[in-house]
């Protein structure tokens, strides 16, 4: 019997999907689950160590990926390193946004120029990397586009101030570019969670009385009733952003608030009022300097942060998990 000779036929490679604010927290969570589901990975973040252990991370579970430290609040960086994956690495069928900044703190303490660091990493860094990948996914007639958002650009956060403004206006422009890209196979998702544990208040930063702050803030974002665990949260974006699904809010208080919002809009914003009346005061100097989480927890007197370690153990169980932090607590 003749056997004919076998042919072996090249798989295609597994598709590229850019996650901009993948270092640590949400982005590299999502970046997990991307990888998880079959996903080459390209990665960017400001943070080049932090990128570096995440890639590390990632790799170990045998996840191909490429990095790039950039601020995607740089349109140019944001271009150049959109076409050089183009190009050298492969055509890029997904991207998820979810680059953040937390600023918390009163009016008062706050200047201009942290709305508008808020604003160019949560607004224009979605803009920026979403009209960079946008042309090349019309060409071919596919790709997904998730711009992360939150609750706190459906919702004035109390005390939150340059975080909501930047989120309001992020939330707008996804919900406009999924209009914009009807019918061309592109389809853009709009993700509005509300707290979640990923360690995040780690690195938040925070401004007044900067302990108290960093206490509540640290507790709402740590507490289960008041957070949810991360690895829901991620999975149910990437599926909802790979179905094409406009909208999707992974949290129970980013489901429910809006609506809240919109049959009691005046009860609402009595609420919030409240909220802000009980939360810390300015500090009378206006002092208007930032300090990390880290730096904010040890402000705290002994006791008072051992209080805090115990009602927020989950959050910074999260935070070594997520690359918030290391297991030493550096």
């Amino acid at each position: 019997m003749i056997r004919r000779p076998q042919t072996s036929i090249p798989s295609s490679p597994a598709p590229l999907a850019l996650v901009a604010g993948a270092s640590r927290g949400l982005g590299f969570k999502i970046a997990q689950e991307l990888g998880a589901r079959g996903f080459r990975l390209a990665l960017c973040a400001r943070n080049s160590d932090a990128l570096q252990r995440a890639a590390d991370l990632l790799r170990e579970d045998g996840v191909e990926v490429v990095t790039q430290t950039c601020d995607i609040g740089d349109v140019d960086a944001v271009e150049a390193f959109v076409e050089r994956l183009e190009q050298d690495v492969g055509a890029i069928e997904v991207l998820c946004c979810v680059a953040g900044i937390i600023q918390v703190g009163p009016l008062a303490n706050l200047r201009r120029s942290q709305i508008e660091a808020a604003v160019q990493t949560m607004l224009w860094g979605p803009v920026n990397t979403a009209l960079a990948v946008a042309p090349a996914m019309q060409r071919r007639g596919r790709g997904r586009i998730a711009v992360v958002t939150s609750v706190g650009g459906l919702i004035a956060a109390p005390h939150l101030l340059p975080y909501s403004t930047a989120k309001f206006g992020a939330v707008g422009f996804g919900k406009s570019l999924r209009n914009e890209l009807s019918g061309t196979g592109v389809t853009v998702t709009t993700v509005t969670p509300g707290l979640m544990r990923t360690g995040s208040h780690l690195h938040a930063r925070f401004v007044g009385h900067q302990s108290q702050e960093f206490a509540w803030f640290a507790v709402a974002a740590s507490l289960p009733l008041l957070s949810i665990n991360a690895d829901r949260a991620a999975r149910r974006i990437v599926t909802a952003t790979l179905d094409g699904r406009a909208i999707v809010a992974p949290t129970p208080l980013a489901f429910l608030a809006p609506r809240v919002e919109a049959l009691a809009p005046r009860t609402t914003a009595a609420l919030l009022g409240f909220t802000v009346r009980r939360l810390p005061a300015a500090t009378p100097d206006q002092d208007p300097s930032e300090v990390e989480g880290f730096e904010a927890a040890q402000l705290l007197s002994p006791r008072p942060r051992a209080i805090l370690n115990r009602l927020t153990v989950l959050g910074r169980r999260a935070a070594v998990r997520l690359n918030e932090r290391s297991q030493s607590g550096s």
